[in-house]
């Protein structure tokens, strides 16, 4: 398949500008495009039909967890994990011009947002309205400038809307960092080596006494760090559940590939999302 140079040089991304996948884009592939996509699934099919080399896809949050229906909609997507990316979040409360700390009484952002921000919002004695999203708060607060009116989204947002920010890192949690995966329509070729690896994959293990123990028992004995584990429900069954995981090493890997052999045994399906570079990250928590 010949990709177009236009292609080749825009990642997708869910959210209206400035987002923080947008952000993400910006800081990880400040060279490329990035094109908005109203939902997840509109973002998958831009790089499916051709539209965009890669999506930037938040996956988990460290204050509010997974970010939903990420797991169920990523296997379904066909595509796969070429890299990952950890970004510190830093909310900023943004107003548009003539607003002041004293003229503010409301705040609307993403709910996740707000409770991100509760101390701030205690504080100050704001009444918090949930919006769909930070940039789509910040854009209308913009459209219609009210005084008495603010928003808790990114700094690029404020750039992009022409607010003003009052007030940098609001979140309550210092270690708010977001987790996005990048995908792409074909898997990347990474060799064995001493740089870390983490390998993904989707998983249904058989509906048997253990068979999750079991299925897990080959990473145990062959010495593979899982370093992920999360189960969610399929078709709407509380009975048929699968699962996602991150491990740590190349499925060449033996220890690996010998896990991954038994896992095999006791599931129906196993399939690899991806195989790509540890991000730096990771390494700051050990």
């Amino acid at each position: 398949m010949v990709i177009s140079k236009r292609v080749s040089n825009t990642i997708a991304f869910q959210g209206q500008p400035g987002a923080y996948s947008h952000l993400a884009c910006q800081q990880l592939y400040p060279e490329m495009y990035a094109l908005p996509a109203q939902t997840f699934e509109d973002m998958f099919a831009a790089v499916q039909g051709g539209r965009a080399k890669y999506a930037m896809t938040p996956i988990e949050n460290s204050v509010a967890g997974r970010v939903a229906d990420i797991h169920r909609l990523m296997p379904e997507s066909g595509l796969f994990i070429v890299r990952e990316y950890f970004m510190r979040v830093n909310h900023h409360l943004l107003v548009p011009k003539g607003a002041t700390i004293k003229s503010i009484k409301v705040v609307r952002s993403h709910v996740h947002a707000l409770a991100q921000c509760r101390e701030m919002i205690r504080r100050l004695k704001l009444d918090a309205i949930v919006h769909a999203d930070t940039a789509g708060a910040a854009r209308e607060l913009s459209e219609h400038g009210d005084p008495k009116e603010a928003a808790i989204a990114s700094k690029l947002a404020g750039e992009i809307y022409g607010l003003k920010s009052l007030r940098a890192n609001i979140e309550d949690a210092g270690h708010n960092t977001t987790r996005f995966v990048i995908l792409s329509r074909r898997p990347q070729k990474h060799r064995r080596s001493s740089n870390p690896l983490i390998t993904s994959f989707v998983f249904r293990v058989r509906n048997v006494p253990a068979a999750l123990f079991k299925s897990l028992g080959g990473f145990a004995t062959n010495g593979v760090n899982i370093t992920k584990l999360e189960s969610y429900m399929v078709n709407g069954s509380f009975n048929a559940t699968q699962f996602y995981a991150d491990v740590e090493g190349h499925p060449d890997d033996l220890n690996l590939k010998l896990a991954l052999e038994e896992l095999k045994f006791f599931s129906h399906e196993v399939r690899i999302l991806g195989t790509y570079p540890a991000a730096p990250h990771r390494t700051k928590d050990i």
